[in-house]
């Protein structure tokens, strides 16, 4: 399906962006043996992406609002229409040199997600999605996967780290599902887990405290392919939730009841 003239603008910033990812990302690997590491220099690259995803959306849509993870809200004179934007999801895996990270972008209409593009610049893999028109990567269609029994499903999730709160409540959820699945697995990239979680590598995702940014995109990216995608709770108030727990109907629903026991 021809890309719509929306989603060519939200397509043309994301690899735009992820080609200043790509050349700064191999940068990285020389940075690692500094003593003073590689930190400063990913913040500049995230900042240098975000700067890059604002000025071609504003260029394309100037009345449109936007909410960033660095810039954080942005008002426009369109108050029905707000793009929701990562510029660089899996900014501890770029900063170890893990090929896995993304950019993130999201078209908010009305309060409903209604576009969705997610860029892996070091794979080449560039999912998109419209609501009503289905989602695709590197415009192959998009399906979850159709396993129905938890014990034959892989899963991703987030695990907190270091500074981030919920570490018991996701020994309780680790405990309540690890027995029960064929593997856990974690990628670092809350967009890349949704992304994958809609092509059906995994049969489900579930995470929590994490922001509107990384899963806006993503859940659109979910549904469009045929799944499921809900709160913790079963609920549909993710951003205000912070939770997502989405995947194919059959292993959405069981996660649901593992990780609510």
């Amino acid at each position: 399906m021809p890309a719509s003239a929306l989603m060519n603008v939200m397509i043309g910033a994301a690899r735009k962006a992820g080609r200043s990812l790509s050349r700064d990302f191999g940068e990285v690997e020389q940075l690692q043996v500094s003593v003073k590491g590689p930190a400063n220099f990913v913040s500049a690259a995230d900042h240098k992406a975000e700067d890059i995803v604002f000025a071609e959306l504003k260029k394309a849509r100037p009345g449109y609002g936007f909410l960033m993870e660095e810039r954080g809200a942005v008002a426009g004179s369109d108050e029905t229409h707000r793009w929701i934007v990562d510029p660089l999801d899996g900014t501890t895996n770029f900063l170890h040199g893990i090929p896995l990270f993304s950019v993130s972008i999201a078209l908010e209409r009305e309060g409903q997600i209604v576009a969705g593009v997610i860029y892996n610049p070091a794979a080449n893999e560039l999912y998109t999605a419209e609501r009503g028109k289905g989602a695709f990567v590197n415009d192959r269609r998009l399906r979850v996967s159709a396993r129905r029994n938890l014990g034959d499903a892989v899963i991703a999730t987030g695990i907190p780290h270091r500074g981030r709160p919920g570490h018991g409540k996701f020994r309780k959820e680790l405990e309540a599902t690890m027995t029960e699945l064929a593997g856990l697995r974690r990628t670092g990239a809350a967009s890349i887990d949704l992304a994958w979680t809609a092509a059906g590598r995994f049969d489900a995702y579930w995470e929590h405290n994490i922001q509107s940014w990384d899963m806006a995109a993503g859940i659109l990216m979910v549904r469009e392919a045929g799944g499921l995608a809900t709160d913790a709770t079963g609920g549909t108030d993710m951003f205000s939730t912070g939770s997502i727990v989405c995947g194919n109907p059959h292993i959405q629903r069981g996660l649901l009841g593992l990780i609510a026991a």
